[in-house]
């Protein structure tokens, strides 16, 4: 892999990029001299005390003011107490201060565009700030004469429309907890996350529209209902394929007007904000589920809103007046990060339906048509899209476009050529890391650097994360785990029904005491950027040697006939496993003994000998989450003959049969 960057900002973009203006604004407050942003990592994670802090003022958070001193009592208490045996124990950030996530995100106003909806139909409508806003306290309001109060749990089951915003708002303003699942998961899935949260009123769809089929709800939506537990008390029905949905049959259901009407002659409806503790419950984000029920992750308002505005505006640079889109559903936590754009004054683009439908150009033409300065995507949707064989570049007129996110699994170092052969030469592209976890991200952009192939640009600041080997030592140049030695604002406030938390340290805390161990097999590299080669507990072991399925991935998926793949290892026995690789090719191409050698020709001349499958078999198709992400461990379990235990949280379980006493497997 070449070391040499593919794109360096000039020195008028470092000069004018929100990281310089921010060290500045840290040299001014906090210290003297020149800072550079290695200098800059490490004061963040030396002085976190002195870090946070300093995020919070440059970036302007709304919080209740107290005469004669900061808005806090103190900044962080139980630093060195990341998992204590008692939750009590530790770590607090901010103890004293009191603020509102939804005010900070309503900060600004006027009749400029706060959000713009597209659909696979095109451009469908746009929010202003005023109207945002008065939309968000009508719902409130609605929610307040339901009884709705903070610490209630609002939910919502819906397509990425501006309903999805505006309730997630409303909620968080009165200081309620909202969850969301998007409208592809099944009955079991939405019961297995509302059932366990029990909202008291539930937000759906009529439908929606997907790859342009016409997917009604109700029915499904009905049989949820009848399910969940009865203190839900209100089902608000948004008319999203009809006008006038017919929702009798769903008990205590109201359509979005009847709940929440306009106010009496054209009057505005005051927004009233619940001022409530730094880590008052915020969000509450799910695990896959593959593996059981879904893990309920509870995040706080303060230390959500603290760490967007810093990988926003710091790491994304976006700023106001930017327009911000990322491809995401409502069940995914890059929603909740899109919707934190509307904090720095950003215009957001909501899309809902197939990313790539009627064609590939869909988000490329929208992204020209609305000025979109950073797309946002994942790196599955970037290597189809060049599979496809369009180059947006000349289709598309992506003169505003500055910067290209990609999450979700990792960026082949294929993909970054794409992006710069095909898309655009000039524009930032930052592959990120980070998870539902922790509703945001350890490894980001960095405007005032370089973007080399097949690495994440930087660690974020205030997070002191490291790559470990086995024996908890840290390493540099080698793969290992990736780990976090420090606390930091956006940890979990608890899982929910967890008041010892037993199963929150039991999730992250096992494998190294008093570590964050996130899961994700990594390597640290001599730029201080990161490469994700996969999931540690999907890591390969053939001979001893750990290898990371993304390793595989990148070569394997560069080839043409090839449209996906994913990679086990197959235990023989005792002292003995192979590694075995499934492919789902173009439509009409066959697995022939040549393209099986080309693929292992592939894999051994760009990575090792030991990365080489015994065995390559065709699939017509991969499970994959809900989310997106594909299930390496659902298919290891079904080639085991072991039980997969929820594949409810597979959006094609069907999948699964594909891999079931395979013939060539046998052998």
């Amino acid at each position: 892999m070449s070391d040499a960057p593919l794109w360096t900002p000039s020195a008028d973009a470092i000069r004018g990029a929100r990281m310089t203006e921010f060290m500045r604004f840290v040299r001014d407050q906090e210290l003297s001299g020149a800072l550079g942003y290695a200098s800059l990592y490490e004061w963040s994670i030396t002085h976190p005390e002195r870090f946070w802090p300093a995020v919070w003022k440059y970036c302007g958070v709304v919080a209740q003011e107290r005469p004669g001193g900061e808005p806090w009592d103190e900044v962080v208490v139980g630093l060195d107490r990341m998992a204590p045996p008692d939750p009590e124990l530790g770590p607090r950030w901010f103890a004293g201060a009191r603020l509102n996530f939804a005010e900070n995100l309503l900060r600004h106003r006027g009749r400029s565009r706060a959000i713009v909806a597209w659909t696979e139909s095109g451009r469908q409508r746009e929010l202003s700030f005023d109207d945002l806003h008065a939309g968000v306290a009508r719902f409130a309001a609605a929610l307040r004469r339901q009884g709705v109060v903070a610490g209630d749990r609002v939910a919502g089951f819906l397509p990425n429309i501006p309903e999805a915003v505006i309730a997630m708002l409303a909620a968080a303003s009165i200081g309620a907890i909202w969850s969301s699942c998007s409208p592809d998961f099944g009955v079991k899935g939405v019961l297995d996350r509302f059932g366990q949260i029990e909202p008291k009123v539930l937000v759906v769809a009529d439908g929606y529209v997907y790859a342009g089929k016409r997917i009604e709800l109700l029915e499904r939506v009905k049989e949820i209902v009848d399910q969940l537990p009865h203190v839900l008390e209100r089902v608000v029905v948004v008319p999203y394929l009809e006008r006038d949905p017919d929702a009798r049959l769903i008990r205590r259901a109201l359509g979005w007007d009847d709940f929440a009407p306009a106010a009496d002659e054209g009057l505005p409806v005051a927004l009233d904000f619940e001022r409530l503790p730094f880590d008052q419950p915020l969000y509450i984000l799910y695990s896959s589920g593959t593996t059981g029920l879904p893990k309920c992750i509870v995040h706080g308002a303060g230390g959500t809103l603290l760490q967007h505005l810093k990988e926003l505006a710091l790491h994304t640079d976006l700023r106001e007046g930017d327009v911000f889109f990322y491809f995401t559903t409502t069940g995914w936590m890059m929603w909740n990060w899109l919707v934190s754009g509307l904090a720095l004054g950003a215009t957001i683009v909501l899309y809902d339906g197939a990313p790539l439908h009627p064609d590939a150009r869909v988000l490329w033409d929208m992204a020209a048509g609305e000025g979109v300065t950073v797309f946002g995507t994942s790196a599955k949707y970037l290597a189809m899209v060049e599979k496809s064989g369009l180059a947006p570049r000349t289709a598309s007129d992506l003169a505003a476009l500055k910067a290209i996110l990609s999450t979700g699994s990792p960026l082949g170092a294929h993909s970054y050529d794409f992006v710069y052969d095909r898309v655009k030469p000039d524009v930032r592209l930052s592959s990120i890391s980070g998870g539902t976890d922790i509703v945001s991200c350890f490894a980001l952009g960095n405007p005032v650097a370089p973007v080399r192939r097949g690495e994440l640009q930087t660690r974020g600041l205030g997070m002191k994360v490291e790559v470990w080997d086995e024996a908890g030592r840290p390493v540099r140049g080698e793969a290992g785990e990736l780990v976090c030695t420090m606390p930091f604002p956006s940890m979990p406030v608890g899982f929910w029904r967890d008041p010892d938390g037993a199963r929150y340290r039991a999730a992250y805390f096992e494998h190294f005491p008093n570590v964050w161990r996130h899961g994700d097999w990594a390597e640290l590299t001599e730029h201080d950027g990161l490469v994700i080669h996969g999931r540690s507990d999907a890591t390969l072991n053939p001979g001893g040697v750990r290898i990371g399925t993304a390793e595989i991935y990148r070569q394997v998926e560069q080839l043409e006939e090839v449209v996906e793949c994913l990679a086990i290892e197959q235990r023989l026995g005792d002292d003995d496993s192979r590694v075995v690789l499934f492919v789902r090719l173009r439509d009409g191409r066959e697995l022939d003994e040549p393209l099986r050698e080309r693929i292992r020709r592939r894999i051994r001349e760009h990575t090792s000998p030991h990365h080489v499958p015994k065995k390559i078999v065709q699939v017509d198709d991969i499970p994959r989450t809900i989310s997106g992400k594909i299930s390496e461990l659902a298919v290891r379990d079904v080639v085991h003959g072991r039980p997969v235990k929820n594949t409810d949280a597979l959006a094609n379980p069907s999948a699964l049969d594909l891999f079931r006493d395979l013939s060539e497997l046998r052998d």
